[in-house]
């Protein structure tokens, strides 16, 4: 399933979404539609990673933090009970554009990482009255892999951290496989959850 969404092969007989959108062969919408069926669990998946390798380099975490609300109730999805850097705790949230969605193509066509960067300022602008007391890291990462540049140098430092922690210098390389898998595992549910019913036909 990675390697066919990576190459845009035939993945499955042209159908209609439960959403009522038209599939084409290629299988891409299941990523992009608003009714997938794994958008709650992708997203907590990935910041159980976090929050585990924040522990994990000794850096004890918590998830939603109830402290941290915006004016409309909103939470970044976690923040550090210890000063990162600078003085400061770290707040992070996180987002995973799909890559391959109509409103992207423009830009990832031509850019790596384009909507993930994207994605990123947005984050900024959304949780920007935070960034006066906390450091702030949007992490996004794409449906197919690419992560914003600011996401991508807080999972390496992040790694760096557990290898002064547990003396394994394989730290960071397994946390990014470990994401990269969560990511692949959600597109196939998502790509399945594109059919009306399980009896569908697949390349």
């Amino acid at each position: 399933m990675a390697v066919g969404l990576r190459l845009g092969t035939s993945l499955c007989a042209p159908h209609t979404c439960p959403c009522g959108a038209t599939v084409d062969a290629r299988g891409n919408h299941g990523l992009a539609c608003r009714r997938s069926m794994c958008r709650q669990s992708r997203h907590a998946l990935i910041n159980d990673q976090i929050q585990r390798a924040l522990l994990r380099a000794t850096i004890p975490a918590v998830k939603e933090p109830a402290g941290l609300s915006r004016s409309d109730g909103k939470r970044p999805d976690g923040v550090t009970l210890i000063p990162w850097q600078n003085g400061k705790c770290l707040t992070w949230d996180v987002t995973v554009p799909d890559t391959l969605a109509a409103s992207h193509l423009a830009h990832t066509a031509l850019f790596g990482r384009a909507s993930a960067e994207k994605a990123s300022q947005l984050k900024k602008i959304k949780y920007s009255d935070l960034a006066r007391s906390y450091d702030f890291c949007a992490i996004a990462i794409e449906t197919l892999g690419p992560i914003n540049i600011d996401g991508l140098h807080f999972l390496e430092e992040l790694g760096r951290r557990m290898t002064v922690a547990t003396g394994d210098p394989r730290e960071c390389s397994f946390l990014l496989q470990r994401i990269s898998i969560i990511i692949q595992r959600c597109n196939a549910i998502a790509f399945r959850g594109s059919f009306l019913d399980t009896n569908f036909t697949t390349y």
